[in-house]
């Protein structure tokens, strides 16, 4: 069987994404409070901007990754739903200092990509960019694929894709997403945050900071993310793990992050060792059977 992708659209294609979540931050110390406690520099970004970030432990480790939009009354941070239940909770127990309101947000989040999407948005929203729409804001990621978050988004009638597909969109653009069977494993640099402009280096304290900052400057980080494809005989699920060839024997190598997979064909993301040859060869650990390979990152990794 041929090894397939994630098939762009070849027109504008609604995905809805009941598998994020966001939170949404509310009150008058909102950005003092943020800033405080995620890996980007929250107090630069003015209202219809955005940023990728992480939260961390005070050990440096996530407990989520997340996309930080800034709306004129409200922030709102988009991540895994699986990683809600544990990320609110952690964050909570500092706002209790702070004049902000944390709730899960009543927003809708969906994906619209496909040939023509630019188009769609410009004539939906007048935007050309990132920016504000009605309830919320659109994040163009890339050409002709879009983010749209919002509480007032207007009834549209395009045709509508699987989040399965859309996960597969943001593995081939290198994007990480921590799910609950992630957290407080990776610090930022191995989901590759910093290649990403997650996280800043310069805007001082915030929880983990310590060791986010060793690992830049004194290299105590040895692993990354990195794309696989190729074949397995069963359903692939995140928290997998793999195996790398070495000689005649296999090896643990690391464990999968994010799947896209249709029926054989398969794509994932995975924190491997960074010093990964690039013509390595991997399976799954459970099914002897697969048979993956290195995919290149659509960025280039920096410290």
């Amino acid at each position: 069987m041929s090894r397939q992708l994630p098939v762009f659209p070849a027109q504008p294609t609604l995905y809805p994404l009941p598998g994020f979540a966001a939170i949404q931050l509310a009150g008058a110390e909102r950005v003092k409070f943020l800033q405080g406690q995620v890996t980007c520099n929250v107090a630069t970004l003015n209202a219809g901007s955005q940023t990728l970030g992480g939260h961390c432990d005070p050990k440096g480790k996530l407990w989520s990754d997340f996309r930080l939009l800034v709306l004129e009354e409200s922030l709102l941070l988009l991540l895994r739903r699986s990683a809600l239940a544990r990320q609110l909770p952690e964050l909570k127990k500092f706002a209790v200092f702070s004049k902000v309101e944390l709730t899960e947000a009543p927003h809708t989040l969906c994906g619209l990509a496909g040939a023509g999407s630019d188009g769609w948005v410009a004539g939906q929203f007048g935007l050309a960019d990132t920016g504000l729409i009605p309830g919320g804001m659109a994040v163009r990621l890339e050409a002709d694929r879009w983010l749209l978050a919002s509480d007032a988004l207007p009834a549209m009638t395009l045709p509508e894709g699987g989040e399965t597909d859309w996960l597969g969109f943001e593995i081939l653009a290198g994007l990480p997403h921590i799910e609950a069977a992630h957290q407080g494993e990776y610090i930022p640099q191995m989901v590759n945050l910093q290649a990403l402009g997650g996280i800043s280096f310069s805007k001082g304290c915030y929880m983990g900071q310590e060791t986010v900052a060793r690992a830049k400057y004194r290299g105590a980080n040895n692993r990354a993310l990195f794309l696989l494809e190729g074949t397995a005989s069963g359903a692939v699920e995140a928290g997998a793990p793999l195996e790398i060839q070495l000689g005649e024997n296999w090896r643990r190598s690391g464990v999968v992050l994010n799947v896209w997979q249709q029926g054989e064909s398969l794509l994932v993301s995975a924190v491997l060792p960074k010093d990964t040859e690039a013509d390595a060869a991997f399976r799954l650990k459970d099914d002897e059977a697969s048979a993956l390979c290195l995919r290149p990152l659509p960025y280039p990794l920096i410290d």
